[in-house]
């Protein structure tokens, strides 16, 4: 299972202590912002992440808006010197969700992870949970992960399943296949990106992981009966009425 908070700091004593300090909560650790991008990329259950602002390499302003083009629904704490206020609020402006200053104030940390993840705290153990609650948990890693490349065995390590185990239960309980149920999931991710952005379809089909346009045009017109334009253009004059 993937941990829920992220830190990303090049001092590993900070991560330490601050692992021990919240050992309630899978605690994922990156060096850098370079280490921090790769892991988010790839499938995850990552809920919160706490950014510091100077680091070798690319610094946490640059790090926070690559977050957010690969990964909207993060939560984002900054770390920041004491008496930064200035980097504080460019980070706010820069779409973070609140700041923390250094030295780590361990009750002040405590206070912004329980405001942003409070409710998911003691979860149960994955192997105790039923298989209905397994595929919701399935469920529930593909949505989040809707923008990226999911394999049925990253699904698998997720549920402690094997993956022909769980490609059979998966139909049982959902009435479709676990590729099929993924690729509506990514339909739906791309119905909303035309209907609310100004993507073009090539932006569109790399955000979504695609090696090229094509292959995205060919299932979304499979899919809703019209090419990505002719379906933008649909909700655009929707909105128009």
């Amino acid at each position: 299972m993937m941990s829920r908070i992220l830190i990303v700091d090049d001092d590993a004593e900070l991560r330490s202590e601050f692992r021990d300090c919240f050992e309630e909560y899978g605690i994922a650790e990156a060096a850098s912002g370079e280490e921090a991008l790769r892991l988010l990329k790839r499938p995850n259950e990552i809920d919160l992440v706490i950014l510091d602002v100077r680091m070798p390499g690319m610094n946490g302003m640059e790090v926070l808006s690559r977050i957010r083009s690969v990964a909207t629904d993060i939560r984002i704490v900054i770390f920041t010197g004491h008496g930064s206020k200035d980097v504080a609020v460019e980070a706010l402006r820069g779409q973070a969700d609140d700041y923390i200053e250094k030295p780590l104030d361990i009750d002040e940390a405590k206070e912004l992870i329980e405001k942003f993840l409070g409710t998911k705290r003691g979860e149960p153990d994955t192997s105790a949970l039923d298989i209905r609650d397994k595929i919701e948990r399935v469920k529930d890693f593909l949505a989040r992960n809707s923008l990226r490349k999911v394999t049925l065995k990253d699904a698998c390590g997720n549920v402690c399943l094997s993956p022909k185990y769980l490609s059979r239960i998966f139909k049982e309980h959902t009435g479709v296949g676990f590729n099929e149920y993924k690729l509506k999931l990514k339909m739906e991710e791309a119905k909303k990106i035309l209907t609310h952005t100004g993507y073009t379809v090539n932006q569109i089909a790399d955000k979504l992981g695609y090696e090229n346009p094509e292959s995205f045009i060919r299932q979304f017109k499979r899919s809703a009966g019209k090419t990505p334009t002719e379906y933008r253009n649909k909700m655009r004059k929707k909105k128009r009425r």
